[in-house]
């Protein structure tokens, strides 16, 4: 079998609405090292693939029309012939392998929202961990090839730049700490957990609709999924974010229980703190909270 059919079929065999350098470059030379494919050898007579192997097969693969470089995408992420109906939230998930769907994306998705986002909303790490996330996502896809591969200057894993995708606009958010979030099944995409997601809504509420629309959403939703948001924020949740969701659950929505009531003792008297963190302080208080209510209703 010629190499580049294997490559294509290897390729095809990813499933995913794009195709990355990285990607690629893990197909061509896991194909050298094993020198067969589907049981077929491939005549190849080096032990592994170079640069030159790597830069020579993209050519091939363009001008044959396997791959293709769409506009709206980035340059270093590639069409796979016949994908074309490709949604931007899974590209974005598989261009970055560490960013989820969050803030009013994941509100949508889980349809805690009747807002249509016209911008995708995604939380990643930092550029300093996202590149130890790349360094320990390499070693496990190339274990003890890992450095050989390096050596030969196959393509890294790195971080792609991106702040559109076709017509979508992204909106790219560095969290400190990773969220919580899931894999959707039969679909290259994730999506941060319902928990995660009311607890973003109290930390970014811009990024949720704004906290009025916050507001909304706890109190037509926050009954129904109590569980799963008390137990997400006693375990993730700083304390100012417990303050924030005792003062909506209990003061606003009349829900309370012990882990509510066990919130209370990160009240702080003669603070600043404020239930909307992006906007200025008004003097209108809950007491018990000791918190600015500030959502200027």
């Amino acid at each position: 079998m010629k190499l580049i059919k294997a490559i294509t079929l290897s390729l095809g065999e990813l499933n995913t609405p794009v195709i990355t350098r990285y990607q690629l470059g893990l197909v061509i030379f896991n194909l050298y090292k094993e020198k067969r494919y589907a049981g077929e050898a491939l005549g190849l007579k080096k032990e592994v693939a170079e640069q030159q192997d790597f830069t020579k097969s993209l050519r091939q693969l363009e001008e044959e029309g396997v791959l293709s470089s769409p506009r709206q995408l980035p340059s270093s992420v590639y069409s796979l012939l016949g994908r074309k109906d490709w949604e931007a939230d899974e590209v974005a998930c598989v261009i970055d392998p560490f960013c989820y769907l969050s803030h009013l994306s994941a509100m949508a998705y889980h349809g805690l929202t009747n807002r249509i986002p016209t911008t995708l909303y995604l939380s990643s790490p930092s550029p300093q961990e996202w590149k130890q996330f790349a360094n320990d996502l390499m070693a496990a896809d190339l274990g003890e090839d890992q450095q050989t591969y390096l050596d030969n200057g196959m393509p890294r894993l790195v971080r792609t730049a991106f702040k559109r995708i076709g017509k979508t606009e992204v909106h790219r958010y560095h969290s400190k700490h990773m969220g919580a979030y899931k894999n959707v099944r039969d679909r290259h995409l994730r999506v941060s957990t319902i928990g995660r997601t009311f607890l973003d809504m109290l930390r970014n509420p811009d990024l949720c609709g704004g906290i009025r629309h916050v507001l909304e959403v706890y109190e037509g939703n926050a009954e129904k999924y109590l569980r799963l948001i008390t137990d997400e924020i006693t375990q993730h949740g700083q304390p100012i974010d417990k303050v924030r969701a005792g003062y909506i659950l209990e003061e606003r929505l009349a829900l309370s229980n012990e882990v509510i009531d066990s919130w209370a003792q990160y009240a702080q008297r003669g603070g600043s703190r404020k239930l909307d963190a992006t906007a200025e302080y008004i003097p209108q208080w809950s007491d018990k909270w000791c918190l600015s209510i500030n959502t200027f209703e």
